[in-house]
């Protein structure tokens, strides 16, 4: 606890007129309070108090652990995906949209923003730890009682009263409180670095995923276009069928039919790729960009091999896991400081200046004044306060432990989720490829049929809504290859290259002084 003395408290201090017994009574005391530290310490009950949350074992699910240090991040496999792995897709249209949006995004921003506050903090727990110095002046123009405890020729008398003083407090860090304090505030300064980081992934694979969105929404809207037209040419020839006798009104009409479906199939897309394109332009923060975009067609996108395994360091790619990672260490110092509360605060204090009643006299020899010595402050009763905060201290790490076992088995399984669907869609595609070029000749005969009188009308139509499914299952395909890929390079962490923190377990209550009992 740190003691500022105000310039009307009583300092502990050695008159300059002071015998040398009491100069030597003064320094015993001092000694004497050093030396009973120890003892102390021993009256801080703790008993029963601690975190019960353990941290899940990354072997446990086939991982390697975080690198402890920069010699262990070294050794360990270099991780595949680039900071910039957006490039990777050859589409510098894409890049543009993907800078503009981490240029301009409020909610990066947002993230700077909540970096700036937890180094603030952290540099606040830092200046704990170094000594104070104040400056203070005070004059006081007062009139004293006459009737008060005033000697004859000041009571009922006006007087200045001026002081002046310079004064500082240092507390002694014995028992760790402020080293602890200083490192809970650089822990969460880490953690949000780390979510910072995170949403910056988030934000450009959802500027990606958007983009391959709205590709893959023309690329079926030409579908649907290819197939509005591909109808209005077989209503022509079911027209000339009719004139010459060769077909009744029933096939003109199902020919007619067809038209109006498809152009509906049109618009629809088309009010999707608007809420599309308003998607993207609040990513990007820029709409009118976004509204004149043409997105490169999906097959001149470039697409690069995925791994066929979740990566054995996948701890040191997430950044989410970094964050909750950071966070237990934040919790666990932050039971420390609970701790360190228990034992006594030290310090020292000191103070110079002037004092005077009467401004005439302020700058005279006689006004000086000086004062130094200890202070120490230990908790006795307290009603259960400290017991109480330490509890909660402890609640917060196994939530914040908790919090990091429930983003690590999300991260296992969402990269195993990415990696099961990317070779899961390579061998659709190849599947889909065959389908659609047995469903496009079966679409040729029938057609071939119907135009030489040997097939109906029925028949064509059922070839070509095979046609026309085949088409959109290779659109959406191509888009979710794409968009699977994306979220392969956010489910390894999108190059997040982590910081490690210290090997998080719960702080046990023993000071580096109170261990000399």
């Amino acid at each position: 606890m740190k003691n500022h003395l105000s310039p009307s408290s009583a300092p502990a201090l050695i008159p300059p007129t002071a015998p040398r017994g009491s100069a030597l009574l003064y320094g015993a005391t001092l000694a004497i309070a050093l030396l009973a530290l120890p003892l102390l310490s021993g009256c801080a009950d703790m008993a029963g108090i601690d975190s019960h949350a353990r941290m899940r074992d990354p072997a446990s699910l086939g991982l390697a652990a975080a690198p402890s240090s920069s010699a262990d991040a070294a050794v360990q496999p270099q991780t595949a995906v680039s900071a910039d792995w957006w490039r990777s897709f050859g589409d510098a249209q894409l890049d543009a949209l993907i800078t503009q949006a981490l240029q301009g995004n409020p909610g990066l921003q947002q993230a700077a923003a909540r970096i700036a506050r937890a180094e603030a903090f952290a540099d606040t727990a830092r200046a704990a730890q170094s000594p104070q110095v104040n400056g203070s002046l005070d004059a006081t123009r007062q009139r004293y009682s006459a009737n008060g405890p005033y000697p004859p020729g000041q009571a009922g008398a006006i007087r200045s009263v001026e002081t002046a003083r310079l004064s500082g407090s240092w507390e002694l860090d014995f028992f760790g409180k402020h080293r602890a304090a200083l490192a809970a505030a650089l822990g969460e300064a880490q953690a949000a670095r780390a979510d910072a980081e995170a949403a910056r992934l988030l934000l450009a694979s959802r500027v990606a995923q958007g983009y391959f969105q709205l590709a893959r929404l023309q690329a079926q809207r030409a579908v649907a276009e290819r197939t509005l037209q591909q109808r209005t040419e077989m209503l022509q020839l079911v027209q000339r069928r009719v004139q010459a006798g060769l077909d009744t009104q029933l096939e003109l009409r199902q020919s007619e039919g067809a038209l109006p479906e498809a152009r509906q199939q049109i618009e629809a897309l088309r009010e999707q790729e608007a809420l599309a394109r308003n998607a993207l332009g609040a990513l990007i923060a820029d709409p009118q960009t976004a509204q004149t975009l043409t997105p490169r067609a999906l097959a001149a996108i470039h697409f690069s091999e995925t791994p066929a395994a979740v990566p054995a360091d996948l701890l040191g790619r997430r950044p989410d896991v970094a964050a909750a990672r950071w966070r237990v260490e934040a919790a666990t110092q932050d039971m420390g400081v609970a701790r360190a509360q228990f034992y006594p605060n030290v310090s020292l204090t000191a103070f110079v200046g002037l004092a005077s009643v009467g401004l005439d006299r302020f700058i005279e020899a006689g006004s000086r004044e000086w004062g130094v010595g200890p202070a120490l402050r230990l908790p006795i009763f307290d009603a259960g306060r400290l017991r109480a905060n330490l509890r909660g201290k402890a609640a917060d790490r196994d939530a914040a432990v908790e919090s990091y076992n429930a983003a690590l088995l999300e991260a296992v399984r969402d990269a195993a989720d990415q990696l099961a669907s990317s070779s899961s869609i390579a061998r659709q595609i190849a599947e889909q490829r065959q389908a659609g070029e047995s469903a496009q000749a079966a679409y040729g005969i029938a057609r071939r049929r119907y135009e030489a009188g040997l097939g109906t009308y029925l028949q064509v139509l059922s070839a070509e809504s095979q046609v026309l499914a085949q088409r959109r299952l290779a659109v959406d395909l191509a888009a979710r290859r794409l968009d699977n890929q994306v979220g392969v390079m956010r489910a390894l962490g999108g190059g997040y290259a982590a910081t490690p923190p210290p090997t998080a377990q719960a702080p046990q209550a023993a000071p580096t002084v109170a261990a000399a009992r």
